[in-house]
This record gives C-alpha cells, sequence and structure tokens, in this order.
C-alpha cells in the first residue's frame, strides 16, 4: 500500500489530526499578522494569505500534454472531474521530475483545469521561479513530435492560505473554485498547508476573511511541518524523492505506467526500506551571525554522523537523518567553531508507519 494511503486525518479536515495539528502550530506568529489596524484581538482574520513570488507557473496544453507529462512525472496527473454534478471545475496534484539516475530535479504542484473553454484547458506546473527557464527547457527535450505547447504563465500569481487560527477552519470553511481569473484548491500535499490560490488579483480580497501574510510565517510553518519545497530544499540532481518524503505528501503512484527515473523509486519503494529522511529540525542554541552552511554535517553528541543539514529559516529547517539516530542529542559545528544544538522531530501527520 502507497504510505500516502496511512496518513491520519486524510479523510477530513475536522478529524483528530488536523485539531492537533491546529493546537500546535505556531499561531502567535500568524495571528500577529493578521489582526485589524485597531488591535482588537476579537477582530482577528480568518485566514493568512502569502503572496508566493518564489513561486511561478507553467502552462502546458495541447492533445498531447497528459501522456506527455505521465511520461515525465512521479505521479498520476490531477484530472479535472466534470462540472456537473458539483464536482470542481479543477483539481491538484503534487509531483516530481526526476534525471535519468533516479533523484529529483523539480518539484511540482500540478492544476488539471476543465476544459471548458480556451483559456483554462490543459495544466498548470507550479514551480521554483528560480529554474523556470531550466524546466521549460527540460519539457521541450522531450515533446518530440509531441502536440504540446509549453509556455509561461504570467498572468495568475502564487498565494498559499492558512487559518490563522485553531477556529478559522471548522467556522469559516473555503470552498474550491475555479476560473479564468483565480483558482482555489486545497494543497495536495498535506492538509498542513492549507489552501493554494492563484489569481490575476491580490489574494486577501477574494478569501472572505483573508489578511496578507508576513513570508517568514509561511516558510517557518513549512519547515516545522516538514515540508521541502523549491530548490534550496530539494537540490536538483542530489535530492531522492522517497527520502524526501515524496510518498508522505501524496507525490508518487507506484502503480502508474513509466516514466523516468522510475527504476530507483520503485526498487526502493518494494525493498521497504528507507533508511534517511528530510526532517524538520530547531536549533536550540543561538546562531552564528553567517547561518548554516547547508550541507553542514550533523553530528550526535558522541561525534558520530547523524546527516546533513539542507535548508532553512530562522531557528528551523530541514536536515537530511538517519531515522534511527534522531532521538540522541545532536548538534552542528558552525564555521566559527561553535557548536550549535538542534533537535529533530517527526510530524505528526506523518503515517504511524515511518514513526
Amino acid at each position: 500500500m502507497a504510505a500516502a494511503a496511512l496518513l491520519r486525518g486524510a479523510a477530513g479536515r475536522g478529524g483528530p489530526a488536523w485539531r492537533r495539528w491546529l493546537r500546535a502550530a505556531p499561531r502567535c506568529r500568524l495571528a500577529h499578522s493578521f489582526r485589524s489596524p485597531g488591535g482588537n484581538p476579537t477582530a482577528a482574520a480568518t485566514w493568512a494569505c502569502f503572496r508566493l513570488d518564489g513561486r511561478t507557473l507553467l502552462r502546458v496544453r495541447g492533445p498531447d500534454a497528459a501522456p506527455f507529462l505521465l511520461g515525465l512525472l512521479t505521479n498520476e496527473l490531477p484530472l479535472p472531474g466534470p462540472a456537473a454534478g458539483g464536482a470542481p471545475p479543477a483539481r491538484a496534484g503534487y509531483a516530481h521530475f526526476l534525471n535519468v539516475q533516479g533523484r529529483t530535479l523539480y518539484d511540482v504542484i500540478l492544476y488539471g483545469l476543465q476544459e471548458h473553454s480556451e483559456e483554462v484547458s490543459g495544466f498548470l506546473l507550479e514551480c521554483d521561479s528560480s529554474v523556470q527557464g531550466a524546466l521549460q527547457k527540460h519539457l521541450a527535450l522531450y515533446r518530440i513530435r509531441r502536440k504540446v505547447t509549453v509556455e509561461p504563465h504570467p498572468e495568475l500569481r502564487v498565494w498559499a492560505v492558512l487559518p490563522s487560527s485553531p477556529e478559522a477552519y471548522g467556522n469559516a470553511p473555503l470552498q474550491e473554485s475555479a476560473g479564468a481569473a483565480a483558482i482555489l484548491i486545497r494543497d495536495p500535499r498535506t492538509a498542513r498547508m492549507g489552501w493554494r490560490l492563484l489569481t490575476q488579483d491580490e489574494g486577501p480580497a477574494l478569501v472572505s476573511g483573508g489578511r496578507l501574510g508576513d513570508l517568514w510565517d509561511y516558510h517557518q510553518h513549512r519547515y516545522l511541518q516538514g515540508v521541502p519545497e523549491g530548490v534550496r530544499d530539494l537540490p536538483p540532481g542530489v535530492a531522492l524523492p522517497l527520502e524526501s518524503n515524496l510518498a508522505f505528501m501524496n507525490g508518487v503512484s507506484f502503480t502508474k505506467g513509466c516514466y523516468i527515473g522510475q527504476e530507483l523509486t520503485a526498487r526502493t519503494h518494494h525493498m521497504g526500506v528507507i533508511r534517511k529522511r528530510l526532517f524538520p529540525v530547531r536549533f536550540l542554541d543561538p546562531l552564528p551571525a553567517s547561518g548554516i552552511t547547508p550541507g553542514a554535517t550533523v553530528l550526535t553528541a558522541s561525534g558520530q554522523t547523524v546527516g546533513k543539514f539542507r535548508a532553512g529559516q530562522g531557528n528551523v529547517g530541514l536536515a537530511l537523518l538517519w531515522s534511527e539516530k534522531i532521538k540522541g542529542p545532536l548538534h552542528i559545528r558552525a564555521s566559527e567553531g561553535a557548536q550549535v544544538a538542534l533537535a529533530a522531530s517527526v510530524p505528526d501527520w506523518w503515517p504511524t508507519v515511518s514513526k
């Protein structure tokens, strides 16, 4: 069984796992960003809207768009259901593009759109802004003789929408919607990441009870939940998809047809042994002025290597660590020679079998 099927709380946002996350989330910073100008705590906004300028969109369309992408992505495509019968006119999915050695090149959120008009046909690929050109070239490399058009889609900007308080989700649920000017849909990776909003306009204006959030809060929240995003967290040609928790984030299908890089991923899955994973980490000591260098070695109290720090922001981040060695005291020797203590944690939304 795919690990994604074991996720606790995946059946609904009102379950115990969702409520535990809301209690544990770093709400103080979020609530601080979305209070009314008068500072009345009871007037806090329901939703925090974060404009993600570090994410951008590519549009892939044409008669061969679906089979073309299926041969390159780790996951099935989020094909939209029929517009009638209450089905959402758009769906989202998460996946990685891999190289031939089976290592991650680019992480993407895919939006499958109802083809009821020329403007919203095909797929939108959300990717790291710094590699948009590289991803476009990667797609062009495999597009031979296929009827597919790949082009930037700057008309829509990417926003993340998160509840700003434990009560927000139950009291003011959002409704999935899609149109030429805006798409609002649940983040496909985990319920902890809330919603994705693609729009031509300012996000808070489209979300009832929404206020503009501080991007620092978004990345702090994301790291605390152990969710990698972009090339800093997933270096192209370096990161392995299953070590990056791709299965936990609903980003891989082990029953779909062939795709580039599939062999190593499938073999690792069927062996059932993943000894290293990306874990959220929190630094317990003040950081040196230069910060922590990506790739810095993480050590046990006895000096044994546990893994490497990947990336972070402030006192939180991600580290690729040996799963069996994360429970004891850990530290990093910073560039100035200082020893910085850190603690790794296991997100409670991960499958029980991984703990």
